[in-house]
Order: C-alpha cells, then sequence, then structure tokens
C-alpha cells in the first residue's frame, strides 16, 4: 500500500477517538490503530502489490533519497540545467523527499546563492551541496522535523528541528552566519530566505 500525503494532513497512532477528518483507519494484527486525517483531502491511498513497487509510476520517477544522493549522483542531476537551483532542488526526480524548509537550509550552508543556475554549480558547490542535504536531512530526522503550526509526529511529538533553522522563516532577522538581514523572495510560488552574503 502507498501513502500519498498532502502538506496538511497526518497520521495519528491509537487516537483516544476519531475526528470529522479522520479518512482511513487502518488495524494491525496486533490490534493498533493508525488513522490517515487529513482536512484538506489532498491525500491518496493506492494499493499496489509489493512486487511491483519499483515500477510504479510515481515511485519509479522518484530521485535518490537526500540521505543517499552522492555527490556524483547529484552533479549528473543537475548537469546542463538552466532552471535555478532551488527549483530544481523541489523536483523530486531529482531529489525525492526534499522540502522549502530543508532546501533553503541546504543552499544556505552550502553557500548557493538559490537563484543560481544550476547548471553552472562548480563541482566544488556541488559537492557542499551534497553534503549539506545530506546533513540537513540527518539533522532533521534526529530532531523529530520541523514543527510549524499544526505538524507532529504521528506518536503526538513536535518536531524541534526549526529551533536549528539558520534562514528558514526569518527573512529581515540576522543570518547566523554573518549577521547579514536574511531576505525572503518568491520562487516558483515558495517563499525563499537566503543570506546575500553568505549565499553570492
Amino acid at each position: 500500500m502507498v501513502f500519498h500525503l498532502g502538506m496538511s494532513g497526518k497520521w495519528r497512532i491509537a487516537p483516544n477517538e476519531l475526528g470529522s477528518h479522520d479518512h482511513l483507519l487502518l488495524e494491525t494484527d496486533e490490534d493498533l490503530v493508525v488513522v490517515l486525517n487529513d482536512p484538506r483531502r489532498f491525500g491518496s491511498v493506492d494499493l499496489v502489490p509489493t512486487a511491483e513497487l519499483d515500477d510504479w509510476g510515481p515511485l519509479a520517477e522518484l530521485g535518490p533519497e537526500p540521505g543517499d544522493i552522492s555527490t556524483a549522483d547529484l552533479r549528473e542531476r543537475l548537469r546542463g540545467r538552466a532552471a535555478p537551483i532551488k527549483s530544481l532542488l523541489l523536483d523530486q526526480r531529482i531529489v525525492a523527499g526534499l522540502g522549502n524548509i530543508y532546501v533553503c537550509e541546504a543552499l544556505h550552508r552550502a553557500h548557493i546563492n538559490p537563484k543560481r543556475s544550476a547548471g553552472r554549480l562548480s563541482a566544488a558547490s556541488v559537492k557542499r551541496l551534497a553534503d549539506a542535504i545530506r546533513d540537513v536531512i540527518g539533522e532533521a530526522i534526529e530532531a523529530g522535523g520541523s514543527t510549524l503550526r499544526d505538524y507532529a509526529r504521528p506518536d503526538g511529538d513536535l518536531g524541534y528541528f526549526s529551533k536549528r533553522f539558520a534562514v528558514y522563516d526569518r527573512g529581515g532577522q540576522p543570518c547566523l552566519s554573518c549577521g547579514t538581514p536574511v531576505r525572503r523572495t518568491v520562487q516558483g510560488g515558495r517563499s525563499t530566505f537566503y543570506c546575500p552574503k553568505c549565499q553570492r
């Protein structure tokens, strides 16, 4: 079974009661109840035999996981691409599982301007970026994710990576690396936060 879940949906494990936006309830052989809560109804569920998952369209098109991306693979995926690096990193065919927060943070750590053409990045920049992506994702997982507004983990606990943001959602505040005010711009309809000094 494969689950697609919109940004506002969440899984709840062993809830005390069901809510009006609980649209799917699964009960395991161990009598554990798992509930999909999706107020905006952006999620979907597809039943796919395990043996066919690797060839199933949406999964077959995904790029490597952020924690597994190698410098060589990232460089090949960016080669000859004129689009801004920020936009390409949000394309799940390039790297699967990177969202806006983690792209902004990884680009800051790698000292790369989000508007820079992806295909024009130097080998050294791509290496810094691949390292930053792996580090940011690893730290975010360790911290339980990034709680913003209504996000929580399935067990109800909050994610604390948001306490470590260097640039994301910090427009006008000092960059944690150099003190320059963080800028906010919009790329592809998404907010982009970056330091104009650290990320030239």
